[in-house]
Order: C-alpha cells, then sequence, then structure tokens
C-alpha cells in the first residue's frame, strides 16, 4: 500500500524505513530539507519539503492513491491539522496523529482519528512499574467505548478458573506468566503472578480493582 508520512524526525523516519522495508511505497513531508539526511542514501520513497498539511503538497505526495497517513511532527497543532485534512477532504480511513497533550489525544480519538500520545505511554509504564497497583491501559478503540487493560489478580485468585473473571463488560485477550504470554481456555487456572490483559468497556475500568482483588461471591476451587 502506498503510506503519506508527514515528519521525518526519529518517529517518522523509522516509520518510513521499516515501511519500505516491508515492500510499501512512501511519501514523507518534512519542512527542513536536511531531514531527508535521516532516511539514508539507500531510502527509496519520496521525500518532499514543505507544510505537511498543505494541500497541494499532500496531492504531490500520493494522498489521493494513499491508504495510510501518518502525522508524526513535534506539533500537536501541525499534525492535527494534517489529520483532518487526510480524513476530511482525502477520505483516508487509516490515520494515525501523534498528539504530546493527552487531553487533545482523548478528544481526537472519539473523533476517529488513532492517536499516539508519547508523554501518556511513557507515565503509564512509569507508573506501573513504581506503583504495582497503577491502571495501565494499553489500548483505546477510536470511539473511546472499549479499552485493553492490564491487571495483575491478589494471592486470593491463585486456584480459581480465569474464566470467572468474564461477564458482558469484561472479556480476557491473553495471560502473561512467567514472561511468556498465552491465549486463555475455558479451564485455564489463575496462579500467583499471573498478568492478564482484558478487553473492557471503558465506563466499566473502575470497575476492575475489586474484581481482580476479590473473585466472585461463591466461586470456587
Amino acid at each position: 500500500m502506498h503510506v503519506v508520512i508527514v515528519g521525518c524526525g526519529r518517529v517518522g523516519s523509522s516509520l518510513a524505513r521499516n515501511l519500505v522495508g516491508e515492500g510499501h511505497t512512501v511519501a514523507i513531508i518534512d519542512r527542513k530539507p536536511a531531514a531527508v539526511e535521516r532516511l539514508g542514501a539507500d531510502f527509496s520513497g519520496q521525500m518532499l519539503t514543505g507544510i505537511g498539511f498543505d494541500r497541494d503538497l499532500l496531492v504531490a505526495a500520493g494522498i489521493e492513491r494513499a491508504e495510510a497517513v501518518a502525522a508524526v511532527t513535534n506539533g500537536d497543532n501541525s499534525n492535527i491539522l494534517v489529520a483532518r485534512v487526510a480524513r476530511e477532504t482525502f477520505g483516508i480511513s487509516r490515520v494515525v496523529a501523534r498528539i504530546y497533550d493527552p487531553q487533545r489525544a482523548a478528544v481526537y480519538q472519539r473523533l476517529g482519528i488513532a492517536t499516539v500520545a508519547p508523554a501518556l505511554w511513557t507515565t503509564e509504564r512509569v507508573l506501573r512499574r513504581l506503583v504495582p497497583d497503577a491502571p495501565a491501559v494499553e489500548w483505546v478503540d477510536p470511539s473511546a467505548r472499549v479499552s485493553l487493560v492490564e491487571r495483575s489478580f491478589s494471592a486470593k485468585w491463585a486456584g480459581h478458573r480465569l474464566s470467572e473473571v468474564e461477564s458482558s463488560r469484561v472479556r480476557i485477550a491473553a495471560i502473561s506468566r512467567l514472561g511468556s504470554a498465552i491465549l486463555p481456555t475455558p479451564d485455564l487456572v489463575v496462579q500467583e503472578g499471573d498478568v492478564v490483559y482484558l478487553i473492557v468497556e471503558t465506563e466499566a475500568i473502575s470497575h476492575l480493582d475489586e474484581l481482580t482483588l476479590n473473585p466472585p461471591a461463591g466461586s470456587g476451587h
């Protein structure tokens, strides 16, 4: 597929090289002519210089035949403009915008624009290592209705079936045990130290602390 990338910093250049290496065609835009040096002499994609949300420049980059657009400059406003032009003017469905402000990122996710918020991503992972009980949301769908959440069960869950955690609002995606990820089965029993990845209705996340602390009343080993 053809991908247009706006921003040729560390993220954009790495993304461009990876996509080309996987056999995709890439056009990358940056306002600094010197940015092309990050791509290396063997880069086979197209490099354009200018403002990434300029429609004529986007057309020159092949956005009319593109299947995906990534806006990964170091400015939220530029990335938001690129994402909106790609979605609203050119009808691109796969659009990702790098947004540094987590609150703004959440707004644009609700508008259907996938976002990456580096500060939030980093903060969550640091918190997870400093405070074991800190909430860890790995992924939120564009409508913000469903989340992928990482949780550790309390020792009280040991010996209980993993399926006991499931409900109409919670599903088990995978479990990490002794450093290896495995898919759940109906008879899989919780062991102390298990880390579980749950698909959860976003509104139900606040109830997970109680759920992962205590098995349901009346459940047995």
